[in-house]
C-alpha cells in the first residue's frame, strides 16, 4: 500500500522531527529532574518486537528505579518501584516523548501497534500466523487498541485490534486515532494495566 509505506512514513518522519523541536526544552527539563532524583540513566532502553518481527531498541524516559523490572512486568501507580518523577510522567505520557527518536530512525511510526516485549505476551515462535499480521506495519506511539482501552483490554483482544488495524490502515484512520489519542492523554483514560503486578 502506497500509503502505508510512503507517505505514511513521510509524514511520521515530519511529524516527529516537528514534535522533537518542540518539546526539545521540556524534554531537557524532564531528563534533569530524573537525573536529580535518582541514580541511573536518563532514557530507559528495552528490547521491543517491531516491523516484521525485528528486534529494536524503544526508548523512554526512565520512571522507574534502575533493576526494577527484575521485580515483574506489570506496574501502576501504586508500584513502588516508580519514582515521583516517574508517575507524573507516566500520567501525563510524558515518559513517551523520547520515542520520537525511534520514529526519526523508522523503528516506529506515530501510529501503529503497541510493540510488545520480545518475551512478553509470549516469544515471536509462539504468535499465531493471524497475529502476526499486526507486524506487517510498524509499532507505533498510540494505535488503534490504545484508543479503545488501552491497558485495560486484555493481550488476547488487544492483538485482535492491532490486526485489523495493520489490515484497514489508511488516512483518515490514523486521524482518528491521533485525535482519540490527544483525548485520552488529557483524560489519563485507562492508563493502568490488566492483571496483577508479578
Amino acid at each position: 500500500m502506497v500509503y502505508e509505506r510512503v507517505i505514511k512514513r513521510g509524514i511520521d518522519f515530519i511529524l516527529a522531527l516537528i514534535g522533537f523541536i518542540i518539546f526539545a526544552i521540556p524534554m531537557g527539563i524532564v531528563a534533569v529532574a530524573i537525573k536529580v532524583e535518582s541514580k541511573g540513566p536518563v532514557i530507559f532502553k528495552q528490547d521491543r518486537l517491531g516491523y516484521k518481527g525485528k528486534v529494536y531498541k524503544m526508548y523512554k524516559f526512565r520512571s522507574m528505579c534502575v533493576g526494577a523490572e527484575k521485580g515483574g512486568v506489570y506496574s501502576d501507580n501504586k508500584d513502588s518501584r516508580v519514582t515521583k518523577v516517574g508517575k507524573f510522567i507516566r500520567a501525563t505520557s510524558i515518559d513517551e516523548l523520547p520515542q520520537l527518536v525511534n520514529v526519526l530512525k523508522g523503528d516506529m511510526a506515530l501510529i501503529g501497534f503497541r510493540s510488545p516485549l520480545t518475551y512478553h505476551p509470549w516469544p515471536w515462535e509462539d504468535y499465531t500466523d493471524e497475529q502476526k499480521k499486526m507486524f506487517n506495519v510498524r509499532p507505533g506511539i498510540t494505535g488503534w487498541a490504545q484508543v479503545n482501552g488501552r491497558k485495560t483490554v486484555e493481550w488476547h483482544k488487544r492483538i485482535e485490534l492491532n490486526v485489523w488495524y495493520a489490515e484497514n490502515v489508511s488516512f483518515l484512520l490514523d486521524l482518528k486515532i491521533f485525535f482519540l489519542t490527544f483525548a485520552k492523554v488529557l483524560m489519563n483514560a485507562d492508563n493502568e494495566n490488566v492483571g496483577k503486578t508479578v
